[in-house]
């Protein structure tokens, strides 16, 4: 894959400060795509060779026309010719026309790979880059608004080679084509009127347009804010049922609707008066262009022909001009789309791989790497600490679990194991290497978890499942779910592994879901397991089942377990007892039941409440 140097992910902001926003000139944007397109070059070669032969072949037309007008004239041709001339010259007039399209055909032929190739590549380098951005990026952007200007971006390419190679282009060529046949063929007078009126239309619609095209950037703003809203609430759809508030999210929806409507209003009304100017300009200039014709013919300078000709040229490269108003402002459009999209390949990484990073290497699979935090201090926005200065090791093959009230920055040690932040102070180490200077890929390929919240894709179980490690043989895939006591439950589906999960997994129970979501870990086969509360959704028959399996299954590999429920990780090598950020106690459960500590209060208190603990 090509990248440039446009796209450097070796910059890290600061990220306290909120990242800049980038705005670049329409040339930049244009020179950013250029690469993407040239990787073609030959096709692109040959395309402008056929735009040109089809323009030439165009002009020929007209050329064509006044021979033949001319022909027909009895006053200067003999009765004879009457009968033969004028049928090759009609050949010819529908060989050029035939030209004309042929070449015009040929040239959208050989330029769609070309363009769908750019298509696909950028989509394809957004996409990846928006995988590798942290995890900060994505909690403070929401979908919608990020799809929509991949969305728009991809469209925006299209629409760019569309309305500059198929129109702006091909208009430029056919008026210089124009002007300079005028001056070859007649006085001065159609070469400066044609020209005047070229200039004047071409200022007037750049100047109007630009104009517009504030209004049209806050119709896109209206636009994206209605498409958040509208994804967000229909995510969130059993939220809004279960507090009756489908009139209040259809309020608030409609409330940017009608910011988008006054927006959409302001933008028509502009469209229409650069609409009458531009018309007035071209009649302004055909009325002085057929006057100067006209006068030729009467005194004799001009032939009919010669007056068909200037008519039909001018209708000719004013049909295109027509739409210049339009093509302008939806190449402007497409330009500012394309940036939004740039602009996103550029949005700092801030996790990134070090140039020297290597792949992590593990000393012993049989057992599991040992993991080390030392002094890691750690926040989330600079006014708000979440770690302070924490210790601690867990050696290879052991099981460490974590414990404390929320917020005490439990879930935070995963999300720093799995780098998704990098620590502000201190450092992690596995066997010995500092993640920050691994490959990314190959530390998360080390560690399987079972998040608290488990989101599934919008698939099958079976797909859900096998995403823990794609590829997996059905065998495998079934193994998983059987480890996971869950081969029961999908037994008694109709369609089985092939059952679809629904938006975010919503057609399954809680308890179904992180069942999926620990087969699919399993699968995985890591080296390293973090379970986040792992079996916090699962009823207390079902959860003592997955205990004896989850126990097993870490006696061979290093256990990072996030607990609430305190029976869950009695068995554990190490406890530690976390509060406002801090380790305050350590030791095995029955150590720290006779330290009668912070542990022991937190036990005696899930006792009193008959939690099984």
């Amino acid at each position: 894959m090509r990248h440039s140097t446009r796209r450097s992910t070796e910059f890290v902001h600061d990220p306290d400060q909120p990242a800049p926003k980038r705005q670049h000139g329409d040339w930049r944007v244009i020179r950013d795509l250029l690469p993407y397109l040239l990787e073609y070059k030959y096709r692109v070669l040959l395309a402008i060779g056929c735009l040109v032969a089809a323009k030439f072949a165009n002009l020929g037309i007209p050329v064509m026309l006044k021979q033949i007008v001319d022909t027909l004239d009895v006053r200067h041709n003999v009765a004879g010719a009457l009968l033969v001339v004028p049928i090759g010259l009609v050949a010819g007039y529908g060989l050029l026309r035939l030209s004309a399209s042929l070449f015009a055909e040929l040239r959208e032929l050989l330029f769609a790979r070309v363009t769908q190739h750019a298509v696909r590549q950028i989509a394809l380098e957004v996409f990846q880059h928006l995988h590798a951005l942290s995890l900060r990026f994505h909690l403070s952007r929401q979908t919608g608004g990020v799809s929509r200007d991949i969305e728009r971006g991809t469209r925006a390419i299209q629409s760019l080679v569309s309305y500059s190679l198929y129109s702006i282009i091909p208009t430029l060529i056919e008026f210089v084509l124009v002007l300079g046949y005028f001056a070859l063929n007649y006085d001065l007078w159609f070469a400066s009127i044609t020209l005047a009126a070229l200039i004047l239309y071409i200022v007037f619609t750049i100047i109007v347009t630009e104009w517009r095209t504030h209004l049209r950037r806050t119709m896109n703003d209206m636009d994206s804010r209605a498409n958040q809203k509208a994804i967000d609430s229909l995510l969130n759809f059993e939220t809004v049922k279960y507090f009756g508030n489908e009139a209040f999210e259809a309020k608030r929806y409609d409330e940017n609707l009608l910011r988008y409507q006054a927006a959409a209003i302001k933008s028509q009304k502009s469209l229409a008066l650069l609409n009458v100017g531009q018309q007035v300009i071209i009649a302004i200039g055909l009325v002085l262009i057929l006057w100067r014709a006209t006068l030729g013919v009467a005194n004799g300078s001009m032939t009919l022909g010669d007056l068909v000709l200037v008519n039909t040229l001018m209708i000719q490269l004013y049909i295109p001009l027509n739409f210049l108003g339009v093509i302008y402002r939806e190449i402007k459009q497409s330009l500012t789309d394309l940036d939004r999209m740039f602009t996103l390949l550029e949005s700092d990484r801030e996790v990134a791989d070090a140039p020297s990073a290597l792949p992590l290497r593990i000393e012993d699979h049989s057992r599991g790497p040992e993991v080390r935090f030392e002094n890691v201090s750690f926040h989330y926005e600079s006014n708000r600490q979440i770690l302070h200065e924490v210790s601690f090791v867990i050696p290879a093959g052991t099981i460490t679990a974590v414990v404390g009230r929320s917020g005490a920055g439990k879930s935070t040690l995963a999300r720093l194991l799995f780098r998704f932040y990098d620590v502000q102070k201190g450092q992690i180490l596995i066997d010995g290497q500092d993640i920050r200077e691994v490959q990314q890929a190959s530390l998360r390929q080390s560690i399987g978890i079972v998040p608290q919240d488990t989101v599934l894709f919008n698939d099958t179980i079976g797909y859900n499942i096998a995403y823990g490690r794609p590829g997996a043989t059905e065998q495998e895939i079934a193994a998983a779910a059987r480890a996971a006591q869950m081969s029961q439950f999908i037994d008694h589906l109709p369609e089985g592994y092939a059952t679809q999960v629904g938006e975010r997994g919503l057609k399954l129970s809680g308890g179904e879901k992180q069942r999926v979501a620990i087969a699919r870990t399993l699968l995985k086969q890591p080296s390293m397991l973090v379970f986040d509360e792992a079996t916090s959704a699962l009823d207390s028959k079902t959860e003592r089942a997955l205990q004896e399996e989850l126990t097993g299954l870490a006696r061979n590999r290093t256990t990072l377990i996030i607990a609430h429920r305190l029976s869950t990780i009695v068995h554990a090598d190490q406890i530690l007892v976390m509060d406002h950020g801090r380790v305050v106690e350590r030791g095995t459960h029955q150590e720290l039941i006779n330290l009668d500590g912070v542990y022991a209060q937190m036990w005696q208190m899930q006792k009193r409440q008959g939690d099984d603990v």
